[in-house]
């Protein structure tokens, strides 16, 4: 089940909707507390109901997790309060230990396999025999929940948070469906008080229904549009692929990827809202960035910063000598890259950023990062641009044919018939010309304005329901229209549930 479902919108999210708020508004429910832990129990259940729904048996692997991440949190607890480290270890240990594991088997060892075949096969050492071996099936969302619950119990051995007693507040913190599946990585620290004492209204909750919305929106009329374009254009023959065709399937890419996880993470931010929790941001508009640096400061925050608290920094960060630095870096960026999936041309755009990073480092970042410079933003798009080509394309092969095409010094490009007014529909020109306007900050400044002629129209009843319903008017017919698309059976897909 996705958020962009008919299924999602008006059965599974109302029922849920109805069902939560039944809780905190009829009287019988007994005290607040009483009705936080209903609520999170009813959480639980909800989130469990929506993994299962599409996930079936792998729901298993995910209430494995939950119990052996919170059990290992226990222990951890248990030797801080006795001020035995052995046992903190011993707590750490399983909870990185089998979290590794379960993400080991299931997406990568499918790939190390195929790989360690490959190399048995091309050797002369004819005593080694090919592992026999079925592929192994990918649980969705293995990647954030995983990561999610190794933040938790690091965090507790650190003494940044707490480890918590309650089997169903944590249980509901790893499952929560709003962010189960493609995050943000929450850390437990940031909303560890909602779990226990949160409160909702009817600002939050249209603020909640308006970012839902907006991603929404976002996903079905940018991502989904542009998904068509970019599929055929990255399926052209080498042959067919020319400059300005491969430069506009790849500018589309980047603005498809981006609209599309940028799209769900509003809506899960949306959906937190609406049921009292505040999550972390995780885009803040990327394509502005002036370096490489900044793009990762702007692109999957919960990402960037986890492998910077949890990975660079304890690897020792840039405290150390520069070449150490820059060998941590390329680390980290092997890891990113890896943690997107288990392919070569992930490691490699994971290395691409990493030595972007290590050259800005040693001597123009300063100059790009500087206010007044417009060359930084020469710099950085193209090179984002380049490395989603990298991220995109299924080998290497054809990683090279496209970036060939797109240097205009393609050897294997030959005269065609194939140009972007094949590509260039009615549909597809204005989800591109909304893409890149809307990937500039642009959005706030259009709700900042709207809220400043609401607070002036106030002073007039009439003037006041007459905007503000010219709000709600707009929202609803994004949001039908949105349904209609969906209905239609238009492609929608969410990149990030592959990883």
């Amino acid at each position: 089940m996705v958020f962009s479902s008919l299924q999602f919108l008006y059965l599974f999210f109302p029922v849920t909707l109805v069902l939560y708020y039944s809780i905190f508004f009829i009287p019988k429910f007994g005290t607040k507390e009483i009705r936080i832990n209903v609520s999170n129990l009813l959480l639980l259940v909800m989130s469990i109901i929506f993994y299962a729904a599409g996930e079936k048996i792998w729901v298993l692997i995910l209430l494995l997790s939950v119990s052996l991440n919170y059990y290992s949190a226990l222990v951890i607890d248990r030797g801080i309060r006795i001020n035995n480290n052995l046992i903190k270890r011993i707590g750490l240990v399983v909870s990185v230990l089998s979290n590794l594991s379960v993400l080991l088997y299931f997406k990568y060892s499918t790939f190390l396999i195929e790989n360690f075949n490959m190399l048995i096969l091309s050797s002369d050492q004819h005593y080694l025999k090919p592992i026999v071996f079925s592929p192994v099936a990918l649980p969705l969302g293995i990647s954030f929940y995983t990561f999610q619950s190794m933040s938790y119990n690091i965090d507790v051995y650190r003494g940044q948070a707490q480890a918590t007693k309650s089997l169903i507040n944590f249980a509901c913190y790893i499952t929560m469906f709003s962010q189960l599946v493609a995050g943000p990585i929450i850390r437990y620290r940031d909303i560890c008080v909602h779990l226990t004492n949160r409160f909702i209204d009817r600002s939050m909750f249209l603020h909640g229904v308006k970012r839902f919305t907006w991603g929404l929106s976002k996903k079905v009329l940018i991502a989904n549009t542009l998904s068509i374009p970019v599929e055929q254009i990255f399926s052209l023959p080498d042959g067919q692929l020319t400059f300005t065709v491969a430069w506009f399937g790849a500018i589309l890419y980047s603005l498809q990827i981006y609209y599309d996880f940028s799209g769900y993470s509003d809506m899960a931010i949306g959906i937190g809202r609406i049921f009292g929790f505040q999550f972390p941001e995780n885009f803040n508009y990327p394509y502005i960035s002036k370096s490489i640096q900044d793009f990762w400061r702007r692109w999957h925050i919960s990402l960037s910063t986890w492998f910077k608290d949890y990975l660079y920094i304890p690897l020792g960060g840039n405290r150390i000598s520069a070449e150490r630095t820059y060998l941590n870096l390329l680390i980290v960026f092997f890891l990113c890259g890896f943690w997107h999936g288990a392919s070569w041309t992930f490691i490699a755009w994971g290395l691409y950023h990493g030595l972007f990073l290590i050259f800005e480092r040693i001597g123009p970042g300063k100059f790009f990062e500087n206010k007044g410079s417009i060359f930084g933003y020469c710099y950085a798009l193209p090179v984002i641009i380049i490395g989603w080509v990298i991220f995109r394309t299924e080998n290497f092969t054809q990683a090279f044919y496209y970036i060939s095409a797109m240097t205009g010094f393609s050897r294997y490009a030959e005269p065609s018939s194939v140009g972007i007014s094949m590509f260039l529909t009615t549909d597809i020109l204005i989800a591109s010309l909304a893409g890149v306007i809307f990937s500039m900050p642009v959005y706030p400044s259009i709700e900042k304005g709207y809220e400043m002629f609401r607070s002036i129209c106030k002073q007039n009843g009439f003037a006041d329901a007459l905007v503000t319903g010219f709000g709600y008017a707009i929202l609803s017919s994004v949001f039908l229209y949105a349904s209609i698309l969906i209905a239609s059976g238009r492609e929608n897909p969410f990149i990030y549930f592959r990883f």
